[in-house]
C-alpha cells in the first residue's frame, strides 16, 4: 500500500540514489527524485511538493509561500544541521516537523577545513596550476606548529577542527555565544572575545550560523592580523564580499578559502576569481561516510515522524 510520496532533493542522493532510501520504500512510501543532481527551482518545487507527505531536503529555499501550498506535508528532514533555508514559522504554523542530522557531516567538513588550511598556507592549488602551465613558481609557505587558529563556532564541526589542529601543534583562540565547558578547561584552547580572536589569529575559520549582517565586515577585517588567512565552510552570508576583496587586494589578508555560496553553482564574482581565493564546490559533507550517516539519520527522522502521525 502506498502511504504517500516523499520528495528527495539533496544532490548527493537525487543523482545516484542511496541504499538508505530503500527504508522509505520498505515502509510503504513512494520515493521521488525528479531533479537528479541539480537543485530544484521554486517553480519546480511548487509543482511537486504539494503532493508529498515527507520531504528529505537539501539547501534549496523553502519559503512560507511554498509550504502554504502543501497541506499534506508532515515532515521536512535536512541531511545536515542548517535549517536557515526553511521558513520555520510557516512550518510550525502548518504543523510540519523540522528535523536535522546533527554531527552527520561534521567529520567531513572538519577534514576539508584542515585541507583548505594547508592549501592556503602552502599555495598548493596555485603551484599545481603553475606547473601544469609549464611554469616553475616556488611560493614560500609557513608551518602551522605554534601558530594561532581562530575557531568561530565550537559546535560539533568546530570541536573536531580544534582536535585536529591541536594535534598538529596549533594553539586555539575560540569564540562561541555558548562556549563548550570542556573545551574551556583545556590549556591549548582560549575562549575569548571576537575582537581578541581576530587580533591574535594567524588563520581564522568559521563554523557558525549567519546573522542578519555579515560577521566578517570592515571592522572585523581591520582587527585581523596583517597577512592573515580566512576559511569559510559555514555560510556565504558571514562575509562582506566587497570588503574581503579589498583586503585581499591590499595585502591585509593573504588568502581566503570558501566552500559555501549564496547560490550553487555561484556567479563568478571578482572575489571568487581572485588569485588569492581557493574555492571548492560545497564538498565539506560530500564524502562517502558523511553521506551515509546523513542519509540514514534523515530517513530515520522521516519515518519516526510519520509513524507518530499514523499511530
Amino acid at each position: 500500500m502506498n502511504k504517500g510520496k516523499i520528495l528527495i532533493t539533496p544532490r548527493s542522493l537525487s543523482k545516484n540514489g542511496h541504499p538508505g532510501l530503500m527504508d522509505l520504500e520498505t515502509a510503504g512510501y513512494e520515493v521521488l527524485t525528479p531533479f537528479p543532481g541539480v537543485m530544484p527551482s521554486k517553480e519546480q518545487l511548487k509543482e511537486i511538493l504539494p503532493g508529498c507527505i515527507g520531504y528529505l531536503a537539501g539547501v534549496e529555499n523553502i519559503s512560507a509561500g511554498l509550504l502554504e501550498k502543501c497541506p499534506n506535508l508532515r515532515v521536512i528532514s535536512r541531511n545536515g544541521v542548517g535549517i536557515d533555508n526553511v521558513d520555520k514559522k510557516a512550518a510550525e504554523k502548518m504543523g510540519i516537523s523540522l528535523k536535522i542530522t546533527p554531527g552527520a557531516n561534521s567529520r567531513g567538513v572538519a577534514e576539508l577545513t584542515i585541507g583548505l588550511l594547508f592549501s592556503l598556507i602552502r599555495s598548493i592549488p596555485q603551484t599545481n596550476t603553475s606547473i601544469k602551465a609549464g611554469n616553475w613558481n616556488r611560493l614560500k609557505g609557513m608551518e602551522i606548529q605554534g601558530k594561532n587558529l581562530g575557531v568561530v563556532g565550537t559546535g560539533m564541526i568546530g570541536q573536531q577542527v580544534i582536535s585536529m589542529a591541536t594535534g598538529m601543534g596549533m594553539k586555539i583562540l575560540a569564540h562561541d555565544l555558548y562556549p563548550n565547558k570542556s573545551l574551556g578547561n583545556r590549556d591549548d584552547v582560549d575562549y575569548c572575545s571576537m575582537e581578541k580572536l581576530l587580533h591574535g589569529s594567524d588563520i581564522v575559520t568559521l563554523h557558525c550560523p549567519a546573522g542578519k549582517t555579515p560577521l566578517i565586515d570592515e571592522t572585523a577585517i581591520l582587527q585581523m592580523r596583517q597577512g592573515g588567512y580566512l576559511i569559510n565552510t559555514a555560510r556565504a552570508a558571514l562575509i562582506d564580499a566587497p570588503v574581503l576583496l579589498s583586503a585581499l587586494e591590499s595585502g591585509k589578508l593573504s588568502g581566503y578559502a570558501v566552500d559555501t555560496f549564496d547560490k550553487e553553482p555561484p556567479e563568478l564574482t571578482p572575489l571568487l576569481q581572485h588569485k588569492k581565493v581557493i574555492t571548492t564546490a560545497h564538498i565539506g559533507g560530500f564524502t562517502t561516510e558523511s553521506v551515509d550517516r546523513a542519509t540514514q539519520a534523515s530517513v530515520k527522522n522521516i519515518l519516526d515522524v510519520l509513524r507518530t502521525v499514523d499511530s
